[in-house]
């Protein structure tokens, strides 16, 4: 009778895993830099994980709640950016960047009418800033961003 060839196995032994090694959670301000990094790389889910994790750490982070409403923005989320726009004014007032980002938040929306005025308002704070100027040509070109209600 001829022998068939076949695999062997080694017979399972239930060891114990090695240990984990130790990992600090990332602090506020980390996951802030994260979400940053991972807005401008184009990450918009990966942005608003970092970014909730950050104002779950520290609630008055202005600048995370800031981070976490352009990243809804991208997600065409506008009703949770709202919410985080709003965490944002609370704590910082309307600064040049949040109505900066407003404007573009409603130009996403297809809201030209409230974009014009957030944009004008950000303009009027700083005209010579390339960023709203930049924006308000956007919205005046009418090459608007993708505004499809699904990512």
């Amino acid at each position: 009778m001829a022998l068939l060839g076949g695999c062997e196995t080694a017979p399972v032994v239930d060891a114990p895993a090695p240990p984990l090694p130790d990992v600090a959670p990332l602090a506020s301000n980390e996951l802030s830099r994260l979400g940053r990094l991972d807005l401008a790389a184009g990450n918009s889910g990966l942005a608003e994980q970092h970014f909730r994790g950050a104002v779950e750490k520290n609630g008055n982070d202005a600048d995370a709640w800031l981070g976490l409403a352009a990243a809804y923005d991208n997600l065409k989320r506008f009703d949770l950016a709202d919410r985080a726009y709003d965490h944002a004014i609370k704590l910082q007032g309307t600064t040049f960047e949040i109505i900066n980002n407003l404007g573009y938040s409603y130009l996403l929306r297809g809201d030209r009418t409230r974009a014009l005025a957030e944009l004008q308002k950000a303009a009027a704070m700083q005209p010579n800033n390339d960023v709203v100027r930049n924006n308000i040509l956007l919205l005046r070109s009418g090459d608007l961003p993708n505004r499809s209600a699904n990512p």
